[in-house]
């Protein structure tokens, strides 16, 4: 029996094939654990949409390389990385990769894992498909918690200039509603109390017809199930009706991820974004119509290919007019095989890169202080995630329907309960307060 040790980079969906990686090893007889230092294979399930990502997995490598000591301990990579870069993982001599399989392919791992001790056998398997959505595959080898991932769908066919997903992940496939149920049914039944539904673009989910609005009222009608949470969802695809639908279901949590990327048309079209300044800045105002306490948090990106310092000016101020309750803000990364690779030379010079995360971070840092601090003084639910926090054995950590994280004092509770927490302090990243109840769910 093989021991199998796997360490997961990047996004949540991520997260959600390393556990579905698992079950099907387990499914095989392996044995999955939790040191490298046994490990007869090494598995890194990789992220390639930044090149930050690339850089920590190519230097894991070479310190595991290191690690081997001689043994026969074997690597393989998995994820986008597998697909985007094949041929320098498999082919340059620095790098001991013995085998790489792509997000569609891990129920062939038993398979090319076998084959590691036949020279005759292929070692790779980027292979990606118009089908696969392991929808028959429920990871039975989640870490206990509150919330669970569910990929309701995958790939993407956004093709926006600058992304690699649709390279590493393929075309648009949804599971069908019935089954993603059946799996939310079934973590209810294991204990989660709360489930986040993954796509690379969620909200452009659909299955014969039935589409993301569908979905969410199917969920939430499963007992168990105390909170849904999706994400990430694209500015194009929010009918009303969806909106509607978050707003009509209490479970269905009061925060939408809305990415930007950049305020100025011009950039937004070399994006391939699909929208404008304004249809964006008036889907926000009709967000928080219908819905006022609705958190919004969103991506950007800085430095994109020719973005002058008035078209980044654009984006600072559709910061100032929306004021975000958080933000992701990246610098421009060129991706291999994009469109802005090929296309768009990366001519923002780093030093104004710079210049500019640093100016959107210090604006993002003084409008979540005041969204935060708005909330001094009202009475929140909280679900407890963590029974410590990172920086304290006195304190319990969980977080609201925001998803904003809540502090408050140590007591006689425990992680996946709600509990009414009156807020009486707030920093740009947290809520702190003291609960007045234990909730009864």
């Amino acid at each position: 029996m093989k021991k199998i040790y796997i360490e997961t980079y990047g996004c949540q969906m991520n997260e959600y094939d390393s556990e579905i990686v698992k079950t099907v090893l387990k499914k095989s007889n392996y044995e999955l654990i939790d040191s490298l230092d046994d490990a007869d294979v090494v598995l890194l399930n990789t992220c390639s949409v930044r090149d930050n990502a690339n850089r920590k997995v190519y230097g894991r490598i070479h310190r595991i390389k290191h690690q081997r000591n001689g043994r026969g301990m074997k690597i393989g990579v998995l994820g986008c990385m597998a697909t985007n870069f094949r041929k320098k993982l498999l082919e340059n001599p620095s790098l001991p990769i013995d085998f790489i399989a792509g997000p569609d392919s891990y129920k062939r791992l038993p398979e090319l894992i076998e084959g590691l001790d036949n020279e005759g056998k292929d070692h790779f398997d980027v292979t990606l498909s118009e089908f696969e959505t392991y929808a028959d595959v429920y990871p039975t080898s989640r870490e206990k918690g509150v919330n669970a991932w569910i990929a309701v769908m995958r790939g993407c066919n956004n093709f926006c200039t600058f992304c690699v997903v649709p390279y590493t992940r393929g075309r648009e496939r949804s599971r069908a509603p019935e089954n993603v149920k059946e799996e939310v049914e079934w973590l209810a039944s294991e204990g989660f109390r709360q489930v986040t539904l993954l796509g690379q673009n969620v909200n452009s989910y659909n299955y014969e017809g039935r589409d993301f609005a569908y979905l969410l009222e199917m969920v939430s009608r499963v007992d168990g199930i105390e909170r849904i949470r999706f994400t990430a969802p694209h500015p194009k695809d929010f009918p009303r009706r969806l909106l509607q639908v978050i707003a009509a279901h209490p479970k269905v949590c009061n925060q939408v991820h809305l990415p930007l990327q950049a305020g100025n048309d011009r950039i937004l079209d070399m994006m391939n974004r699909t929208y404008t300044q304004k249809e964006y800045l008036l889907l926000v105002d009709e967000i928080r119509e219908i819905n006022p306490e609705m958190v919004l948090t969103t991506d950007i990106i800085v430095g994109f290919p020719t973005e002058t310092d008035a078209e980044f000016g654009d984006t600072v101020r559709m910061m100032e007019e929306v004021e975000f309750d958080s933000a992701f803000i990246f610098k421009y990364s060129e991706r291999p095989q994009t469109v802005a690779a090929r296309k768009f030379p990366d001519d923002v010079p780093e030093a104004e890169k710079t210049e500019r995360i640093v100016r959107l971070n210090e604006i993002q840092r003084e409008h979540s202080l005041k969204r935060n601090r708005a909330h001094i003084g009202e009475v929140h639910e909280v679900l407890i995630d963590e029974e410590n926090t990172k920086k304290s054995d006195e304190h319990f950590k969980g977080r609201n329907d925001g998803n904003k994280i809540v502090i408050f004092s140590k007591g006689n509770y425990r992680q996946g309960q709600f509990v009414d927490v009156k807020i009486s302090d707030a920093t740009p990243n947290v809520l702190r307060g003291e609960v007045e109840r234990v909730l009864e769910k």
